[in-house]
Parts: C-alpha cells; structure tokens; sequence
C-alpha cells in the first residue's frame, strides 16, 4: 500500500482512512500488506524505530539520501519515507489546503521512487502494488521500467479524479523519468503533467471508490478530462464501495460518547440529542428535527446551491419548516462567511467552522437526519457513519451515495435520495423528510433499525479488492 497519508499518522481527508482501514482488513484475511507513508512534520514517529542504512534516490539533478523507519500498527508493518520534502514541512500537501506546495510533483516522485527502493532494501517484492491517487501516479510506470519488479502488478485507486496532481510540464524533466507523452494532458501550449493520468495509464487495474462513480466518471459530466482515458481502459476499471471502521464507528460503544445505544434500544439517542443541542447552542426540544451536516464547506458538497439566492435553500428550510441545522466543517472562506451571517439571523440554525473528531461523533449519533446534497460524491462515509447511527441520510442520488442509501419510496428504504442538483431539489428532499417525522414516527423508528443493521464493514470490501488482486495477478 502506497498512499499520501493514514490515519493515525497523517490524515487530511478520506483517503487516509481507507487506506489505513483495507489494510488491517486485509491482514486480517490473511495476506501480508506493508504500508509505506511519507514522514511529514505532522507525523508523530515517536514510537517508530529507524532502519539503519540510508537509501539513494537518484533523481535528474541530483542524489537524495532518504532514511526509513518502522513500526507495526494492527498488525501491519508501516514504513515511513523521511526526507527534508517532507518532515520540514508544515503541512501533507501544503502549507494550508489554499496553497499547495510548488514542488509537490518532485516531493512525490521521490515518494515513489522511495517506496520502490525500500522494496530492494528489504529484498521484498510485492504481488500487488496499491498506489492511491495521483500522488504516487508515477508509481506504475517506475515499476515497469524496473526488472526487479517485472512480477509486480500495480492497482491504482481514484478516490476523488477532480484531484489530479496537474503541474508544468517542465517539471518532469527534474524527476529524472524519461519523458512519455501519457504523463501528460493538453496539447500545445497547454500541455501539462498530469500525475493521475499517467497512473491510470500504467496501471494494471483501476479501481474506484464506489461502482456507481466508476460508471460517472466515464461520462463527461464527471470525467474532469479524462473521460475518454477510462473509457478506453474500462475493461480493467471497477468500483468498489469503502468500508467503515465499525469498532470506532459502533452507537453501542463508541467511546467519544458519553451514553451508548443500540438497535435494540434507541433510547438514549434521544438523551444525546438534547446534549448536542446544548452543546451547540440550539434550543433544547426533542419534538423538533435535527439536520446535521459535517462536512468539507465546498462547491463539491453543495453549498453552492445551498446557500446562492434570496432567499436561499437554506434560509428556505430554516424559515418554512420547524426545524433545526447543525453545520460543521471548514472550507470555501465566502461559504463559510455566509453561513455565519445565516447563523447570525437564525436561532434554529449553528455553524461550527471546526474540524472535530469528537464533535463529528456527537453531531452523528443526536442528529435525526444527516443532509448531503453532494454535486458528486465517490464514495462518502459520512452516509454510512449515519446509517449506522440510526441518522437518516438525506443526500443526492450520486456515486457512493446511490451506491449505500436506498430510498424509503422502496420496500427496504434507509434514506431521502434526490436526482436534480438544485436549490429546490435540496429543499423538496427536507420536506419529505420533514413531512415523515411529524406524520409517522413509528416509520421512523423502523427506517433507522434497518439502517443500522445494513453491514458496512471493511471486511466486506477487503474481499472484493481480494478478487481484483486475484485477477490482475493470475493475467
């Protein structure tokens, strides 16, 4: 496993946890997966032991000396790349998500270069390389042009194309990788390396995030360019829909909180409802709906179409339904500032710009609903985190979204899916939801049971991703 970040050790979305979480899934099954993760400032290593010998990484102008060390984290052994690029930064991708670093290109080939080099220095020579996202976009091809591994087979996985490590294209020239027009996207004076594109070109197998984003991104609407790249490698592209950590994620015990429940008993979700009211400055009332939302404040998640207009979606939901919404998350400074102002003219209504672990397990267990009006969504776990809360999503019927929630039109429904992605849409999906907790609690009370017993375990996409490696290595 090759990734950018993993939880504990450095995280600045989704990836980091599953990453993290499929390997232990996949120790568990059996097979022996190393995690290799760049050191960053942020790393807290501590509890790592150093390797003895420094390794070199030639690149084009020069020699890098990189240094590993290792420690086995639930049972699987990780490895980490420290190098200046990385531990004397402040931050994973830059110094702030608004200002990526320059060099990212040459600090992630170096990454690569480094998790390849660490192989020989172990005289360990994977089935299955499992590089994650553009980052380590370069990786497949390194492989290939090396011997030693001319048995590996490389899978690369997209979690989120609108990310594709897009830079000058002059800046190859300094990694030392001969030049090959498929590291680039653009003609002219508009080409550009593109380090997504040369994964998905070199790899052996592509994978993705959920099978509904497997067949989006096939299209224009969500092809971010390139649409016709996946399309003409389809026949080794599949979606496979993430997991959660069910022991961290679990009503029953879940340790951030200070009462538990279960399917058995819901109960006490009522009692952490009014903690979470109080917490967050809303006025305590069990009889009123509460809509939470913990998520990245950007177009992507739709506070475009939440927020654009006079009055807006929102405004809408605040003032012509009973009810309340609970924000958290940091993002889009303009976003956040009117959802502030919003805040400002609304007592129903709290925005917490804060990124709180503690605070998402609260907000997830007391909410009634949980709202994700997603422009596009590859997978999604807040979704699953809900279900598994007996929090009924709300959410756009797009990618892992489509792919985890059933609509509560149909026999066995979990969720309030919508299709168009607009401001009246979005304030239609509340009123269903509305309309079914004032009219039909005991429909409530089965709709959350059957989400909670909907099993999304990580056990179950480790096996699915056992399949892919299966393929790919008997080919």
């Amino acid at each position: 496993m090759v990734s950018s970040e993993a939880v504990p050790f450095s995280k600045s979305g989704g990836l980091a946890d599953v990453v993290s979480s499929l390997s232990q899934a996949l120790t568990a099954l059996g097979h022996d997966v190393r995690l290799v993760l760049p050191a960053y400032g942020i790393t807290d290593d501590t509890e790592f032991i150093r390797l003895p010998n420094p390794a070199t990484i030639t690149m084009r102008d020069s020699t890098e000396s990189v240094r590993y060390s290792t420690m086995e984290y639930h049972q699987v052994p990780v490895y980490l790349v420290n190098h200046p690029y990385f531990n004397d930064r402040k931050g994973i991708y830059g110094d702030t998500s608004y200002a990526p670093y320059p060099d990212n290109l040459v600090r992630y080939t170096l990454f690569s270069q480094s998790a390849l080099q660490l192989c020989r220095e172990l005289d360990w020579y994977p089935d299955i390389l499992h590089c994650h996202d553009w980052t380590v976009g370069f990786l497949p091809l390194l492989a290939k042009q090396d011997p030693a591994f001319s048995q590996s087979k490389s899978v690369f996985t997209i979690h989120n194309l609108a990310y594709q490590g897009d830079f000058p294209r002059m800046d190859v020239l300094s990694t030392g990788i001969p030049v090959d027009e498929a590291l680039f996207q653009g003609s002219s004076i508009h080409k550009r390396a593109n380090m997504l594109k040369a994964g998905l070109e070199f790899s052996d197998v592509i994978t993705t995030v959920s099978p509904t984003y497997a067949t989006e991104i096939q299209g224009e609407a969500q092809g971010c360019g390139l649409e016709s790249l996946l399309q003409r490698r389809s026949a080794v592209l599949s979606g496979i829909l993430n997991g959660i950590d069910t022991d961290q994620w679990n009503p029953s015990s879940d340790p951030l909180l200070d009462i538990h429940f279960s399917r058995e008993d819901l109960a006490p979700k009522a009692q952490l409802k009014q903690m979470m009211q109080k917490r967050f400055r809303l006025p305590v009332d069990s009889s009123v709906p509460v809509i939470g939302m913990i998520s990245r404040i950007a177009d992507q998640k739709g506070f475009v179409e939440l927020c654009q207009g006079t009055p807006c979606a929102l405004e809408q939901i605040l003032t012509d339904f009973p009810v309340q919404v609970l924000i958290i998350g940091t993002g889009d400074k303009a976003i956040e500032e009117k959802l502030s102002a919003l805040a400002e003219l609304h007592d129903n209504l709290s925005v917490n710009l804060i990124f709180s672990n503690e605070a998402a397990h609260l907000v997830e267990a007391g909410s009634d609903f949980f709202l994700m009006p997603s422009r596009y969504e590859p997978c999604g776990l807040n979704q699953m985190y809900s279900l598994r809360y007996g929090t009924i999503p709300i959410a756009r019927r797009t990618g892992g979204l489509a792919d985890s929630i059933v609509d509560i039109s149909q026999n066995e429904g979990t969720g309030i899916l919508f299709d168009e992605m607009s401001a009246s849409a979005i304030v239609s999906a509340v009123q269903r939801a509305f309309s079914l907790y004032n009219e039909d609690s005991d429909a409530i009370s089965t709709i959350r049971k059957r989400g909670m017993a909907v099993d999304f375990s990580w056990i179950n996409s480790a096996e699915d991703y056992m399949k892919v490696y299966a393929t790919v290595h008997k080919g």
